[in-house]
């Protein structure tokens, strides 16, 4: 009976799977390891997720135990009375943790599993990780995200809300990694930049940049990196005008704004625009183009010489 048992189903889970659990990328990274050990050993598995990270997905508090023979905890601590309902829950399996941390190895969350492969233990070499053998996955885009809220003085004419809620539920659909970035500066906040050059160093890192601002764009392309710019202002305004002063086509006006037109530049700057991002940045450094720096000298002069 015991070695038909170990032969059953197996379901994976782990602190993702509780309701008020949280996934976190180690936790997850760590996942992908045993999924890759078991599918190479032949070995059929579910996984149980929290249906606040997964909504579609099987969910722990759904599974029916007696569907299953052996449990397998991935990765966290284990501690607590979540771990310990587990335990009485699928009291028929048999329940191995891997890749966790022990605090107290006398603890019933500890003692209630059959084996335990910890990664740290008292009195016990700790072993890696299990997320530093994980598959590593494709490189996803780097995204900075730069947007305001403000800009009152525009009146009327304001789509500031509408574009923010647009783009920002867009990139919620993206599978890339978002940096939510500010231009300001601020000498007390350790969250921001402190000096242009500090932020110039995170734009330049970047693969794109998504902005309503008028500096998001001229920041980005500063740096080289291409910027995918919305203008907030209905039938358009400061973004557009430096747009155009720029020669850098990736616009989108707050009339235009959909996923659309927005996937059309996305694709753009992440192919295409690089190289022009690139143009542009060269072009900047070589002093090329009108910024009124000079004019301001010639009035000055005249102003002196009135």
């Amino acid at each position: 009976m015991h070695q038909e048992r170990r032969q059953s189903r197996i379901l994976l889970t782990g602190w993702f799977g509780f309701p008020d659990g949280e996934a976190t990328a180690g936790d997850v990274l760590a996942l992908r390891r045993i999924e890759e050990v078991l599918r190479r050993a032949g070995l059929d598995y579910d996984i149980a997720w929290s249906p606040g990270f997964r909504p579609g997905a099987l969910h722990l508090d759904d599974v029916a135990p007696e569907r299953y023979g052996l449990l397998v905890f991935v990765c966290g601590p284990l501690h607590g009375p979540r771990i310990e309902e587990l335990h009485r829950r699928f009291a028929h399996c048999v329940r191995i943790a891997v890749g966790t941390s022990v605090i107290d190895p006398g603890s019933a969350a500890v003692t209630g599993f059959d084996h335990v492969i910890a990664r740290d233990a008292p009195a016990v070499a700790p072993a890696l990780d299990l997320a530093t053998h994980a598959p590593a996955p494709a490189a996803r885009p780097v995204v900075g995200v730069v947007l305001t809220h403000g800009q009152h003085e525009y009146g009327r004419a304001r789509r500031h809300d509408v574009v923010a809620k647009e783009v920002t539920g867009w990139l919620h659909g993206k599978d890339c990694a978002r940096l939510e970035l500010e231009t300001r500066l601020d000498i007390h906040d350790w969250r921001l930049c402190a000096t242009p050059a500090q932020l110039q160093s995170v734009l330049v890192r970047l693969d794109l940049v998504v902005t309503d601002r008028l500096h998001g764009l001229v920041l980005a392309l500063r740096a080289g990196t291409p910027a995918l710019a919305v203008d907030p202002v209905e039938g358009g305004a400061k973004v557009t005008a430096q747009a155009r002063a720029c020669d850098w086509p990736a616009l989108v006006p707050a009339e235009r704004l959909d996923a659309a037109e927005l996937d059309r530049w996305w694709q753009w700057c992440l192919t295409s625009g690089r190289a022009a991002a690139r143009r542009i940045r060269d072009e900047f450094a070589e002093g090329a183009g009108r910024d009124g720096a000079e004019e301001l000298v010639a009035a000055l002069r005249r102003g002196r010489a009135g």
